[in-house]
C-alpha cells in the first residue's frame, strides 16, 4: 500500500496535529497495543515494515551486462561477420579481445558489489513494543501502523511515530534532513490545538513536527512511547527511498563513450565500402576484395578500447582500494577525472560531524574559567544520560585547570530539564557555605528567570540594556555558526525541603557557553588542492545558513550569498541552472532540491560529483556523475553511491581525481593513436589499391599486423601522463577525436607512400610474382610506424628526451617490434605469405621511421598552437 511523498507529508502532518486519542482510534489502537489478530490483519493490508532496497544482479547478469559496450557489439558483429566468411584468424583474433574485455569488466565489478553487500549492516534490527498488554522485543519488519513502541538511547526509530509520552528525549536527524545538532522532541508540542482541521498551519513542514519522530532517525538521549502512523514504504524516508530504485541517469562517461564510438562508427561506414569497392573494379576479385574489407574494418575499429577501458579502471579500482576506497563502478573512476564540481554536504564531511565547546564568556564577551567552572558543575552533577552538549563541556574541561572542581561540591538536589522550561538546574553544597544553584539552558529562558548579572566579581541589577546586550552578543555568536546556552547561579541558604522549578527565580546571570561541529583538520588543505586541480566546491546542506557560512569560512570556502531551499522553489530549471553555476553554498535544502541542483549543474555542461551519507543525499548521488560515500552511510546511500570511502575525508579524494585522469588520459591516448593511425592506413590502403597490380597487404596481414600493434598497447593502463595533463578536469570530446585524426591520420600516410615508392621502385615489387616482396617491406614499416606513434601521441613534449613512457610501454613496444622486424625472416612469416627482406632495405626503413618521427612532432606543435590541446 504505497503513498506519494505528499500523501506521506499531509498524513504526518495531520497526526502531529491531533489528539493522541484520536489517533489511536483512528489507527485502531490504545495504550495497551495491538491485539495478535490486529497484527495479522494489518500484516496483510501493510506488508513488512521494508523501504525499496536495490538488490544486486544475479552474477549472469551481471556478466551479460559486460557486454553492453558499444565497441563489443561492434566486434561481436564483426565476429560473427568473420564466422560466416570463414575467416577463421579473425575469428580467433576478434574472440580473444571481446573474452578477454568481458571477463576483466565482470571480474572487477563483482567483486566491488560483493565487497559492498560485506559493508552493510548484517545484523537484525529489532525493536520494543506493547502487544496484548504486555512488553515484547519484535524484528523491525513486523511492526504495523497502531503497534505502540517503546524508544530510548541509541535506538533507532524503526517507522514514522507519533509521541504519546516522553522524557527528555533528543533525536538526531542528521541522516535524514542534514541537521548536525540533535533535535528535541515532546508529545506535548500540539496540546492547546484541539482539532487539527482548524489548527493546522498550511505552512506547517512535515519533516519539522516536534512531537514526530521518522524512521531512519536516532534517539540521542531520553526515553519516549509512541504509535505507529506508518510504517515501510509510507515512511518518509520510504517515500525517498522508492525513488532510487531502478535505471541510473547516463553519466559523463558514458555519453563521451558513445559519442566517439559513433564518430568511428560513421567513418567506418563510409570508408569501408569505398575500399570494398575500388578494390572489387581494379582487381575484379570480388571476394577478395570482400576478405579485405572486412580485415580494414576490424583494422579502424579500435577493438582493444574495452580491453584498454576496461584495464584502466580496473588499475585505477585497485589502486583507489589500497587507498582506503571501493569502486563500485568502474566508470565512476574516469568521471573522477572529468569532474570539475564537486557539491557536498556539509555535516561529516568538511566537519567533524561532532559537538565542541569553543567558548566560554562573560556577559562581556571576555573568556572566563568561571563561567566554564559553573558549566561543567551542572554537566558533570546531573543524572541520566549526558546530552551532546554535557559530553563537549566534560571533555573540554579535561584540558583545563577546573578539572577537579567537582570535589570541591556535594550534591544535595537536581531540578531535571523539561522542554517546557528548557533548562535544567544543580543544587550543590561548598564546605558547609550555603547551598549555590547552578541553572544551564536556553538563552531566552535563563534571562527570563534573571535579575541580576556577575560583573567582575560584582553582583549587578540586569536591566533591559543589559538584557538587550546579552541577547545581541548572542544573536552574533549564532551568526558565527555557533550554539549557545547560558549559565545562571544563585546562593541560597540551606533547607530540608527538594528544590523544584519555582526555586529557579532571581538568578544571577554569569556567561555563556558557545559550541560548535568544527570542520575537519583536513577540509581547508583538500579544498585548495581540489581547486589547484580545476575542481570547484559547492555545499548542498541542509543545515541552517548562519552554521553553514562559519564553516565555509572555516575551511576557505569564499561566500557572497548563500541561497536557501526556499529561493529556488520559483526558479524554473534554466534561472536555476544560472545561478547554481554563481552560488557556492546551498542551505536548508530537502533531498529534492539538493537533486535538482546536481541536474541543473549537468545542464550546463558540468561533470558533477556528489559526496554525501545521509537519506536526504540519496537522490543526489543517484543523478550525479559520480556519487561518493562513506561506509558508515546509510544504506540507500551506500546503494545510490559510485564510489564508497573507507575514510570520510576530502584528501582522499584529490588522489580519486588524479587517478581518474590518469585512467582517462591512457584511455583517450589509445584512442587517439588507433583512430589516427587506422585512418591514415585507409588512405594508404585506398591509394595502393588504385594504382598496384595486387592487394598492397593480404588481409591475414593486416590482422597480424593489427593483433601485434594491439598488443603493444596493452601496457598503456601502466604509463603515465605528463603533471601538465593532470591539473586539468578531462572530459570526453568526439570533435576532438575526429579532429586529432583528420590531422594526425594522414601524416603516417605520407611514409606509407614513401615506402610503397621504395618498395616498388628501388626493390622492382611491382608484379603480381613480386607481391610477397612488397607486402612483406610494407607490413615492417607499417608496423614499426605504428608502433613508434605510441610514444609520438603519448606526450605533448619530445618523446623519449622531455617525456619518456614507463617501463611496461618501453619493453612492449620494444619487443613488438624486434618480433614483427623478425616475423618475413620465420617460417610462419613464409606461411602467411610473407618473404625474407634484403639488408639493404633497413637503412631506409630507419630514413623512413625518423622523417615520420621528425614530421609528427613538427606537426604536433602546430596542432597544440591551434587548438590547445593534444590528448
Amino acid at each position: 500500500m504505497e503513498q506519494t511523498n505528499r500523501e506521506i507529508s499531509e498524513r504526518l502532518i495531520d497526526s502531529s496535529y491531533c489528539l493522541a486519542e484520536d489517533l489511536l482510534t483512528e489507527l485502531g489502537s490504545s495504550n495497551a497495543g495491538l491485539s495478535d489478530a490486529d497484527v495479522k490483519e494489518k500484516r496483510d493490508q501493510f506488508g513488512d515494515n521494508q523501504i525499496a532496497h536495490e538488490k544486486p544482479p544475479a552474477w549472469y547478469v551481471q556478466l551479460l551486462s559486460s557486454f553492453k559496450s558499444p565497441f563489443i557489439l561492434i566486434l561481436l558483429a564483426l565476429d560473427i561477420f568473420s564466422y560466416f566468411t570463414d575467416d577463421l584468424t579473425g575469428v580467433l583474433v576478434i574472440s580473444t579481445m571481446v573474452t578477454v574485455s568481458v571477463l576483466i569488466t565482470f571480474t572487477q565489478e563483482f567483486r566491488s558489489i560483493r565487497t559492498v553487500e560485506k559493508l552493510k549492516e548484517m545484523v537484525r534490527t529489532t525493536t520494543t513494543v506493547t502487544r496484548n498488554g504486555s512488553k515484547e522485543e519484535i524484528d523491525m519488519q513486523e511492526l504495523v501502523p497502531g503497534d505502540i513502541v517503546h524508544l530510548s538511547a541509541g535506538d533507532l526509530v524503526p517507522a514514522d511515530v507519533r509521541l504519546l509520552l516522553s522524557k527528555d528525549l533528543f533525536v538526531s536527524e542528521s541522516a535524514l534532513t542534514g541537521e548536525a545538532l540533535p533535535v528535541e522532541k515532546e508529545e506535548s508540542q500540539w496540546a492547546n490545538h484541539r482539532s487539527m482541521k482548524t489548527t493546522r498551519p498550511r505552512t506547517a513542514n512535515a519533516l519539522e513536527l516536534g512531537n514526530i519522530c521518522y524512521m531512519g532517525t536516532n534517539i540521542i538521549s531520553g526515553s519516549a512511547t509512541a504509535v505507529v502512523i506508518s510504517t515501510g514504504a509510507s515512511t518518509y524516508f520510504g517515500s525517498m527511498a522508492k525513488t532510487l530504485t531502478g535505471k541510473r541517469p547516463i553519466t559523463s562517461f558514458e555519453k563521451g563513450v558513445n559519442s566517439v564510438t559513433f564518430v568511428l562508427i560513421r567513418f567506418m561506414l563510409i570508408m569501408v565500402p569505398i575500399i570494398f569497392f575500388i578494390n572489387g573494379f581494379t582487381k575484379g576479385d570480388w571476394w577478395d576484395a570482400l576478405l579485405f574489407g572486412l580485415s580494414v574494418a576490424v583494422g579502424l575499429t579500435p577493438e582493444m578500447l574495452p580491453v584498454i577501458v576496461t584495464t584502466n579502471l580496473a588499475k585505477g579500482a585497485g589502486v583507489m582500494s589500497r587507498n582506503k576506497v571501493v569502486v563500485k563502478r568502474l566508470n565512476a573512476i574516469q568521471n573522477f577525472g572529468a569532474m570539475n564540481i564537486l557539491c557536498t554536504d556539509k555535516t561529516g564531511t568538511l566537519t567533524q560531524d561532532k559537538i565542541i565547546l569553543e567558548k566560554y564568556m562573560n556577559v562581556h564577551g571576555d573568556e572566563d574559567l568561571k563561567v566554564l567552572e559553573y558549566a561543567y558543575l551542572n554537566s558533570f552533577h546531573q543524572t541520566g544520560l549526558k546530552n551532546l552538549l554535557d559530553v563537549a563541556v566534560l571533555e573540554h574541561v579535561e584540558l583545563t585547570e577546573v578539572l577537579g572542581a567537582e570535589k570541591k561540591f556535594t550534591k544535595i538536589d537536581e531540578i531535571p530539564f523539561d522542554f517546557n522550561r528548557r533548562r535544567m538546574s544543580v543544587v550543590l553544597e561548598k564546605s558547609g557555605n550555603g547551598h549555590v544553584l547552578i541553572c544551564k539552558g536556553a538563552i531566552e529562558e535563563i534571562i527570563n528567570v534573571c535579575t541580576h548579572v556577575l560583573d567582575q566579581g560584582e553582583t549587578l541589577e540586569l536591566t533591559p540594556q543589559l538584557a538587550h546586550k546579552a541577547k545581541q552578543m548572542v544573536h552574533e555568536l549564532n551568526n558565527e555558526g555557533q550554539r549557545v546556552i547560558a549559565v545562571a547561579i544563585k546562593t541560597v541558604s540551606p533547607k530540608a525541603e527538594s528544590y523544584g522549578k519555582q526555586d529557579e527565580s532571581e538568578l544571577t546571570l554569569v556567561g555563556y557557553v558557545g559550541f560548535i561541529d568544527p570542520p575537519k583538520e583536513t577540509s581547508k588543505t583538500a579544498i585548495q588542492a581540489l581547486k589547484r586541480n580545476g575542481v570547484d566546491i559547492k555545499v548542498l546542506t541542509g543545515d541552517n545558513a548562519a552554521v553553514t557560512r562559519k564553516v565555509c569560512k572555516d575551511v576557505g570556502l569564499h561566500v557572497d550569498r548563500i541561497v536557501l531551499g526556499s529561493e529556488i522553489d520559483h526558479l524554473n530549471e534554466k534561472e536555476l541552472a544560472d545561478l547554481a553555476e554563481q552560488t557556492t553554498v546551498f542551505a536548508k535544502l530537502n533531498p529534492m532540491q539538493k537533486s535538482r541542483i546536481v541536474r541543473a549543474l549537468q545542464s550546463k555542461g558540468h561533470t558533477v560529483g556528489f559526496m554525501g551519507d545521509g537519506i536526504n543525499d540519496a537522490a543526489s548521488l543517484r543523478d550525479a556523475d559520480v556519487g561518493i560515500s562513506v561506509d558508515t552511510a546509510v544504506d540507500i546511500a551506500k546503494e545510490s553511491a559510485d564510489i564508497i570511502l573507507l575514510e570520510k575525508s576530502l584528501m582522499v579524494l584529490e588522489s580519486g581525481v588524479i587517478e581518474g585522469r590518469l585512467t582517462f588520459g591512457n584511455i583517450i591516448k589509445y584512442i587517439k593513436m588507433t583512430a589516427s593511425s587506422n585512418f591514415g592506413n585507409v588512405f594508404s590502403v585506398m591509394g595502393s589499391s588504385v594504382f598496384l597490380p595486387f592487394l598492397p597487404m593480404l588481409p591475414i596481414h593486416l590482422l597480424i599486423q593489427n593483433l601485434f600493434y594491439d598488443i603493444s598497447q596493452l601496457s598503456i593502463p601502466w604509463d603515465r601522463m605528463d603533471e601538465e595533463f593532470l591539473r586539468k578536469p578531462r572530459k570526453w570530446d568526439a570533435k576532438s577525436v575526429g579532429r586529432f585524426m583528420l590531422f594526425i591520420g594522414p601524416i603516417s600516410s605520407i611514409f606509407d607512400y614513401a615506402t610503397f615508392f621504395l618498395m616498388y621502385f628501388i626493390f622492382a615489387a611491382n608484379t603480381p610474382a613480386t607481391q610477397s616482396l612488397f607486402q612483406s617491406g610494407w607490413f615492417i614499416e607499417g608496423l614499426l610506424s605504428q608502433t613508434l606513434i605510441v610514444h609520438m601521441i603519448r606526450t605533448e613534449k619530445i618523446p623519449f628526451i622531455q617525456s619518456r613512457a614507463s617501463l611496461p610501454v618501453l619493453l612492449l613496444t620494444s619487443i613488438i617490434i624486434i618480433v614483427g622486424i623478425y616475423i618475413p625472416f620465420s617460417a610462419f612469416g613464409a606461411s602467411v605469405g610473407l618473404q625474407p627482406l634484403p639488408l639493404s632495405y633497413f637503412p631506409w626503413l630507419a630514413g623512413i621511421l625518423l622523417g615520420y618521427c621528425f614530421l609528427t612532432q613538427t606537426i604536433k606543435k602546430w596542432y597544440i598552437r591551434k587548438f590547445q590541446e593534444w590528448l
